[in-house]
């Protein structure tokens, strides 16, 4: 698939999670009307969707529908945003911005930036709450709070902060890179399989092919930012470990035949970014 055309999906999809993201969150008119501006402000504030989109497509070629995944897609997008909220504090990476942005506790203030992002957390898991199966749901919720707790997201972003200014071995920047940024990556597989009502063996390589995709991801994150990574490996063998892992992920996919084309090709399409 040429990149002109996985462009044009990931735009389409996009619209779609917007506008389901501006139905679930509360009005900025709604009190406390500060709280919710920063909510809405660092939702809407030019992010991709790649997480959400990429849980669709799981879906997709699980044989799933969009109303099917549509929600538990947001909450995955309300995480991420949570997640780059607390990421931007002066007490964590201390960002000024975000996205050519001012980041969430700039544009407000930091108690205000802590309580959007709590906010947000919270509004996932009751969005997840929200219709369709009960055993479905329970397996969602599962999914989503362990790719988010100390065992991955929250715990990755916590090695990085105690070895920041620290040399990082490949083993340190592996365990930072599979939890920091690949765990919700992954679940957002996970959870477009489960959503579509797949059996375990589908879930499983759906999980396979968002570890892969999430390490090779941050390692591209880095590469265009001058990260840990290319410090770590080198420009080259960095380039060439996130090319090796996008590989590795579409060659995973093999059960599913043709109905991961659009897969793949996002695969592709997030290791040759350049923005």
């Amino acid at each position: 698939m040429k990149m002109d055309d996985i462009s044009k999906i990931l735009k389409a999809r996009k619209i779609v999670v917007d506008k389901a993201l501006n139905e679930i969150l509360p009005k900025q008119v709604a009190a406390p009307k500060k709280l919710h501006k920063a909510m809405r402000y660092s939702v809407f504030s030019g992010g991709k969707r790649i997480r959400p989109i990429l849980a669709i497509e799981s879906c997709f070629c699980c044989g799933g529908k969009i109303r099917d995944v549509l929600r538990a897609a947001c909450a995955i997008e309300l995480v991420h945003t949570f997640s780059l909220i607390h990421d931007d504090l002066p007490s964590m990476d201390d960002d000024d911005y975000r996205r050519g942005k001012w980041t969430c506790h700039k544009k407000f203030d930091e108690a205000t930036a802590i309580l959007a992002g709590d906010g947000l957390l919270s509004l996932a898991f009751e969005t997840l709450t929200t219709g369709g199966d009960s055993g479905i749901k329970v397996k969602l919720i599962r999914e989503l709070t362990a790719s988010t707790g100390s065992m991955g997201m929250i715990g990755g972003q916590c090695v990085d902060i105690e070895y920041d200014g620290r040399k990082k071995l490949p083993s340190i920047l592996n365990y930072i890179n599979l939890r920091k940024t690949g765990a919700l990556i992954k679940a957002a597989l996970k959870i477009g399989a489960i959503a579509a009502g797949a059996d375990s063996k589908k879930i499983k390589t759906m999980g396979e092919f968002g570890k892969s995709i999430g390490g090779a991801f941050q390692i591209i994150d880095d590469i265009l930012d001058n990260g840990d990574s290319v410090r770590g490996f080198g420009k080259e063998g960095a380039y060439k470990k996130a090319r090796f892992l996008t590989e590795k992920a579409k060659d995973s996919l093999s059960i599913f035949s043709g109905k991961a084309g659009n897969l793949r090709a996002i695969a592709d399409y997030l290791v040759e970014r350049k923005i």
